[in-house]
């Protein structure tokens, strides 16, 4: 018996709004961006003005890093849909913002500065 629950709450999980969510997100990363997101649970995006350098981490809020030409991160920002989503969904709409009109999205966004204890996130699941 608690075998098929365990197996039952598994197969939910599979079909689930945060495994639907990291499907779609995952279909339309290219193939680097989805390496980097499997390794590290982050991809990087260039911005549409000014290609600068974005790093979208797993999470739904205070979550993308803008990082430097060393490759460090030099400021966090903070933009989401109004609505309430799953981490792969909102992760989809800033990538597509940063990459189609990043002048727009970051005008609405909270800019904050690195934290230097953990690289300016906090874990946002």
């Amino acid at each position: 018996m608690w075998a098929l629950l365990r197996f039952l709450k598994w197969t939910r999980q599979l079909d689930g709004p945060e495994a639907r969510g990291l499907r779609l997100l995952r279909a339309w990363l290219s193939p680097k961006q989805r390496d980097q997101f499997d390794a590290f649970r982050y991809f990087d995006v260039a911005g549409s003005a000014t290609g600068k350098k974005y790093r979208i981490h797993l999470g739904v809020s205070a979550n993308v890093q803008e990082i430097g030409e060393d490759g460090a991160p030099n400021r966090s920002w903070c933009f989401m849909p109004a609505a309430p989503l799953v981490a792969g969904d909102v992760m989809l709409a800033q990538k597509i913002a940063l990459e189609t009109n990043e002048c727009d999205a970051l005008a609405v966004a909270h800019q904050f500065p690195i934290r230097p204890d953990r690289g300016g996130l906090r874990r946002q699941f």
